[in-house]
């Protein structure tokens, strides 16, 4: 028999074990401590890409803020992104406004993960998560952290092209592990584990409450599990300006119709101010990584002169921000960062 079937098999021992580990040991989170439709939509759409830690913060500060989805959907795009600042990939703070929006027409949420999809920025995994935690779907979610789980429970040594590819292999034995189970309950704690014990790196296998089933603890190699290609990283450099004159500091915005940074404010880059980089001395170099690229920003300090101003004026992205009012508007995360250590702040 093979792992995968043998784990099958023994689909309701390992139910009882994974559960009760988790009736225990689960962490309190606020999208736990008082469940809710709309709480549990909200943290999905955090969550992604995104650790616990960093989203507790801006999820008080959220339902603080708009406490249900008529209060999303009435608030404006403006005040929803700066709510988000920080947290990255803004099109999901604008997808789900969006759904909000969606939802308060109709006369009842849906109840099914493909009604669900139709919904901005729902995937088969958040379609999974929504709709077993908050009806009971027998929907398994599948992410990084659940496709890490069952490639080591089976010890699957197959090499995968990325991880759309291993969540799609694994997704039907997930569906046949949450069969008869409490799905909501059954999701949340295979999530769980693949947080705190099952990690990626430095795995805690002795503390694990499934490691009787696990192929890859027999091994004793989990953490070659899974096997995924390697991504390729591809270098990208950015030449921006930092141009202060008179207490205000020269930022872009980003066009209402962008796809990342619509509605955003970055500092300009010298391209848009029609300067090279060589004529500036350089204030800061900065490194980050977005999905694929590895960037590297090189910040040039920009003087204001007659021709600069000339081009400013005929470029509608570019805005004086008065420093007192820096607050008020909303920066990619790493930007609002590089100001203020710029600024000494």
């Amino acid at each position: 028999m093979t792992p995968t079937a043998q784990l099958t098999a023994a689909r309701p021992a390992f139910q009882r074990a994974l559960h009760t580990w988790y009736h225990r040991h689960q962490r309190r989170l606020p999208w736990r401590a008082t469940p809710s439709l709309y709480k549990t939509v909200v943290s999905e759409f955090m969550l992604q890409q995104t650790q616990v830690t960093t989203v507790l913060p801006y999820f008080d500060r959220w339902m603080s803020t708009l406490p249900d989805f008529a209060a999303l959907a009435a608030a404006p795009e403006s005040r929803v992104l700066k709510l988000w600042e920080g947290l990255g990939y803004y099109s999901r703070a604008r997808n789900l406004r969006r759904l909000a929006q969606a939802l308060v027409g109709m006369p009842a949420p849906p109840r099914t993960p493909a009604a669900w999809r139709e919904l901005p920025g729902v995937g088969p995994y958040t379609a999974a998560a929504i709709t077993s935690i908050a009806f009971g779907e027998p929907a398994a979610c599948v992410d990084g952290n659940v496709v890490r789980i069952l490639a080591r429970l089976t010890g699957e040594g197959q090499r995968f092209r990325d991880a759309s590819a291993a969540a799609k292999y694994f997704t039907p034995l997930a569906d046949r592990l949450i069969t008869g189970s409490n799905p909501g309950g059954h999701n949340q704690a295979m999530m769980e584990l693949g947080a705190t014990v099952c990690t990626r790196r430095s795995p805690k296998c002795t503390s694990c409450p499934v490691a009787e089933f696990c192929a890859a603890k027999r091994s004793g190699t989990p953490e070659k599990f899974p096997r995924l290609q390697p991504k390729r990283i591809e270098q990208r450099s950015v030449a921006r300006a930092w141009c202060v004159h008179r207490g205000r500091l020269l930022l872009r915005r980003g066009h209402v119709k962008a796809r990342r940074l619509a509605g955003l404010h970055e500092l300009p880059e010298l391209a848009d101010l029609g300067v090279k980089p060589a004529t500036h001395s350089l204030l800061a170099v900065k490194c980050r990584t977005i999905t694929r690229f590895q960037i590297t920003e090189l910040i040039h300090a920009v003087k204001p002169s007659p021709a600069l101003w000339r081009r400013i004026a005929t470029n509608e992205s570019l805005e004086w921000i008065a420093l007192d009012d820096f607050e008020q508007v909303t920066l990619s995360g790493p930007h609002r960062r590089w100001v203020g250590e710029l600024l000494g702040w």
